[in-house]
């Protein structure tokens, strides 16, 4: 059975401030698991505590947690400047490490390069062997602290390297390692696949965390993505892995701005949550005409 999250992103960017009710809210309000954002290096004591603490909350409200990262151009797999590529590699180390502390065993995001880190110029074979390099030796590291690597495409506007599901696949077997696997987020592959139901069929070997995100980052059902076929095709393929909830609004106000968000397009976050958490769940109870499809489609 899918556990079901709520991505952190509108409420926070840093996990520092009171989240207390925020917390409570999401478990009493019937989510499996929250996605934190980690975003710092993680190489001190103070830092492990802060999320072994965090662990130790949610540990006690009975709620799950993943983590999901971004990095920037000083941590970037496919900067030309080696030393760069190096500090990339040991970031991830730590965001790793801050992972298992907090009590994830799943890390997902863009993690093969910088963020909205463009040269003009598509990919080059010699950035991509940079990029899988690195991430073979963050999955090693990540395999001997307990957490699995869910690569996530992004769209073209935010990165170059892996902007489709193609580009993720041959990623994810290029690097070729039990602890490097894929992620889909809804909202990517809205802008970017010319069918994202075949899009989720060719992922399905290698998914293990789903991202439901509408094509306005607003609401999951509010918008024009094709929710029955996206967890049509779930079912068809028998994911039973995470399924989140990641949407924007206008704070915290950094992450708006990078993520273009200039208006409100929801009345809360948490009413954006208590309606997204019932979207998905009626999602995922099939409707007798949907289960006879589902069933023909595999005889």
């Amino acid at each position: 059975m899918n556990k079901i999250g709520m991505n952190m992103f509108v409420w926070t960017m840093t996990m520092d401030e009171n989240l207390s009710d925020t917390l409570s809210f999401l478990k009493t309000s019937g989510f499996d698991f929250v996605e934190v954002p980690i975003n710092e290096p993680g190489g001190t004591p103070a830092n492990l505590e802060k999320w072994q603490r965090l662990g130790q909350q949610l540990k006690a409200l009975d709620l799950g947690v993943q983590s999901c990262t971004i990095c920037s151009h000083e941590h970037s797999l496919i900067s030309p400047d080696a030393s760069v590529r190096r500090a990339a590699v040991d970031y991830l180390k730590q965001i790793v490490d801050c992972s298992k502390a907090v009590g994830s065993t799943i890390l997902m995001g863009p993690l093969y390069a910088g963020f909205k880190t463009f040269t003009g110029k598509p990919a080059t074979e010699e950035e991509w062997n940079w990029s899988v390099t690195g991430m073979r030796e963050v999955a090693e590291h990540a395999q001997a602290q307990g957490v699995t690597l869910a690569i996530e495409y992004l769209n073209r506007f935010e990165t170059y390297l892996l902007t489709c599901v193609d580009d993720l696949v041959r990623y994810v077997e290029a690097v070729a390692h039990p602890n490097c696997q894929a992620a889909f987020d809804t909202f990517h592959a809205n802008m970017e696949e010319k069918n994202i139901g075949d899009a989720l069929r060719k992922v399905a070997p290698y998914l293990v965390h789903v991202q439901i995100s509408e094509n306005d980052r607003s609401t999951p059902g509010k918008g024009h993505i094709n929710f029955d076929e996206v967890f049509g095709v779930l079912q068809e393929v028998d994911y039973d892995g995470p399924i989140a909830i990641e949407a924007f609004g206008p704070n915290p106000p950094e992450l708006a701005a990078a993520t273009h968000i200039f208006r409100p397009m929801f009345e809360s976050p948490e009413q954006l949550a208590v309606d997204g958490l019932a979207f998905i769940k009626s999602q995922l109870t099939p409707t007798t005409d949907a289960v006879d499809h589902l069933v023909g489609n595999r005889l």
